[in-house]
């Protein structure tokens, strides 16, 4: 027997809860046919449950105490503290020995529930949350990372809509040096599409455009945006342009007293020859097609990994559960301060092929 049969036996079973977005938790673990088996789907029947099971070649349990032994329960249902059984089907797993990735967001209250009854069970509690394994936003949090050791971030510029408001603060507990508190000192309401926010996190001052506007009969279209984060720095600004990318470095101009003595412009200090833009590595921009099933899907597979990789090396559940409940928390401190998102009613997808656009490039 090779290494790779081997690794095979030693596979995962897990179970997938939740036919809407639990179909790309499906397609994440059938692209990882060496790490795990998808034992099947767990949801209430419906005619959607019925046909997602048939179409991933799948058995549909629709009864708790039908579902085979298994290592891992994704729960891609919302969680109790915004109207979903979420919640009570986490405890359920867990209390049963298994371990849980639930999809965000989930309210602090019940992620202590959660990591209690894990804690409890000796099982393990992840949330899930894609956005941070996206290559663009796990690239701008990693310069972050560095930058801070370098220089303390002097503000911070953010625009996100609702839907992503919780991946916001897992983004930002990740990229700053802390998110231990939270200060909204100032909100503008309706400045068109956008409300404002202005305060602190920590020292740090911040002003966030928050696109707090929802479609209620298709809450996951009709945003301006996703994310978009500028951190300036003393010596210049890093960018995340958008969710998809590209992160920019724009250092500060410094015009060199040289440039004002003719006999002196050759010796133009280095600064000076830096490009007024970097994009940070070999950027290329991909259609939504492509993120949607190509990038959404490997990084809700590296979710899934990280909680088996927790599994396999008993790690200690205890700083990854308290920075969780904290920008969890900020998360609920700030959607509080904002207000229920106001219901809009768009007239359809506004569509203007790129191609279009690109014509207006062009020199008169």
């Amino acid at each position: 027997m090779n290494w790779k049969e081997k690794f095979r036996m030693n596979r995962k079973k897990v179970v997938v809860c939740g036919s809407s977005f639990g179909q790309m938790y499906i397609q994440a673990l059938q692209s990882l046919p060496d790490e795990f088996v998808l034992v099947g789907l767990y949801g209430k029947g419906s005619d959607r449950s019925k046909k997602c099971a048939e179409t991933y070649h799948i058995p549909l349990y629709t009864d708790f105490n039908e579902i085979p032994q298994v290592d891992i329960a994704c729960v891609i249902v919302s969680a109790a503290t915004i109207g979903g059984c979420g919640t009570d089907m986490a405890l359920q797993f867990l209390n049963k020995g298994v371990s849980v990735i639930q999809e965000q967001p989930i309210h602090p209250k019940d992620l202590t529930q959660c990591y209690k009854a894990a804690q409890k069970n000796k099982t393990y509690f992840l949330t899930s949350d894609l956005y941070t394994e996206l290559p663009e936003v796990s690239r701008f949090i990693r310069i972050a990372k560095a930058l801070n050791k370098k220089e303390p971030p002097l503000y911070i510029k953010g625009a996100f809509a609702p839907q992503v408001a919780y991946p916001t603060f897992d983004i930002l507990s990740q990229a700053l040096p802390s998110l231990y508190s939270l200060r909204i000192e100032n909100t503008i309401e309706n400045l068109g599409p956008f409300d404002i926010a202005t305060g602190k996190i920590g020292n740090i001052p911040f002003a966030f455009e928050y696109n707090n506007r929802v479609f209620a009969e298709d809450r996951d279209n009709y945003s301006q945006l996703l994310h978009n984060f500028a951190f300036v720095y003393e010596s210049g600004r890093l960018i995340l342009e958008d969710t998809f990318g590209p992160v920019l470095w724009k250092p500060r101009m410094h015009m060199p007293k040289a440039m004002y003595n003719p006999e002196n412009r050759k010796d133009m200090p280095a600064y000076a020859c830096e490009k007024t833009m970097e994009i940070m590595n070999n950027f290329s921009a991909k259609s939504f097609e492509d993120v949607l099933l190509d990038d959404w899907k490997k990084a809700i597979g590296k979710n899934i990994q990280n909680l088996s990789r927790m599994i396999d090396e008993h790690a200690n559940i205890g700083p990854m559960a308290q920075r969780a409940i904290t920008y969890a928390t900020r998360w609920a401190e700030f959607t509080t301060a904002m207000g229920f998102a106001k219901f809009i009613t768009p007239d359809g997808h506004h569509y203007i092929p790129s191609d279009e656009i690109k014509k207006y490039c062009s020199e008169v």
